[in-house]
């Protein structure tokens, strides 16, 4: 069978992915609208394994990796989900306290992605965390169609209580300088927003293609922003003009990017909607970012 190739998948079906993803329609929905697309060779098993994560393949820093000191560790949150596990990587070697970035997790719980991705934060120089915010419900399960089921159980303002928990304990940390920044996608991209509008004491917030706060809030942003859209990505890009002109209008300091022809989660290598291209541009400036800002 020819291998399923990107180009060969029409837009509407990673915008079929997309809502089921965001909980718009649940699996049996989502596979009943795929079957349309399952022509010319496709079928739905194929098209299914396409466009569901591969986190076994996509690994980029493993766990184990000898350059970092990776461990999990809790934390208190008493406004939020209590006790919470998180991933906690820095470099091993580094003399001196490091910066600290807050790595925050999609709709589904710290899934093997995000930890990844967290740990290239750590292999670029810098002590990072990523909570689960699922540990309250056990953490996350080992999927993510179970993982966004147990999120939708929680509050998302009590989730948001438990990143500003992980912040603190982060900027507190022995080994960090105090200096702490802020990464977050999809879900994690709002609550990064949302950071930046809660802490004054933030240094740096990097949403990618999140849902902006709202507008109310915007005279509150403490920390400067580098804001990820997709042009692809009309859910989220709706609320962008109107933030775009508060953000002008409050005098806000912030850059934004909107990538050609990416969907949202273009970051994500563990699905097809990943545009390597872009996304390591879009990591490179991160990482340059923080580095300015946390210094």
């Amino acid at each position: 069978m020819k291998k399923i190739e990107k180009k060969d998948i029409d837009q509407k079906v990673f915008d079929l992915y997309d809502a089921y993803a965001h909980n718009k329609m649940d699996r049996k929905e989502f596979i009943e609208k795929l079957s349309l697309y399952a022509v010319g060779g496709l079928t739905i098993s194929s098209l299914l394994s396409f466009v569901l994560p591969n986190y076994e393949n996509t690994i980029q820093v493993a766990a184990e990796s000898q350059e970092l000191h990776t461990e999990t560790i809790e934390y208190e949150s008493p406004k939020g989900g209590g006790t919470i596990k998180a991933q906690l990587s820095r470099p091993k070697g580094a003399t001196g306290k490091l910066p600290g970035i807050v790595v925050v997790h999609e709709n589904r719980g710290l899934n093997p992605h995000i930890a990844d991705v967290a740990r290239r934060g750590a292999l670029a120089g810098f002590i990072t965390i990523a909570p689960d915010a699922l540990s309250p419900l056990g953490g996350y399960p080992g999927n993510d169609d179970d993982g966004r089921a147990m999120q939708r159980k929680r509050d998302r303002n009590e989730m948001l209580e438990d990143f500003i928990a992980a912040f603190e304990y982060l900027r507190n940390h022995k080994e960090c300088t105090g200096h702490v920044g802020v990464v977050g996608f999809c879900f994690g991209g709002w609550i990064s927003n949302m950071m930046a509008v809660k802490l004054k004491d933030l240094k740096a917030a990097v949403p990618f293609y999140g849902s902006q706060p709202p507008l109310e809030l915007v005279p509150d942003i403490n920390a400067p922003l580098l804001l990820h859209y997709a042009e692809l990505d009309e859910r989220v890009n709706a609320g962008w003009p109107a933030y775009e002109k508060a953000l002008n209008q409050y005098d806000k300091e912030y850059i934004a990017y909107i990538y050609q022809n990416t969907n949202h989660g273009f970051h994500n290598d563990s699905t097809p909607r990943y545009d390597e291209a872009a996304a390591k541009l879009a990591w490179s400036r991160t990482i340059e970012f923080f580095k300015e800002e946390l210094a």
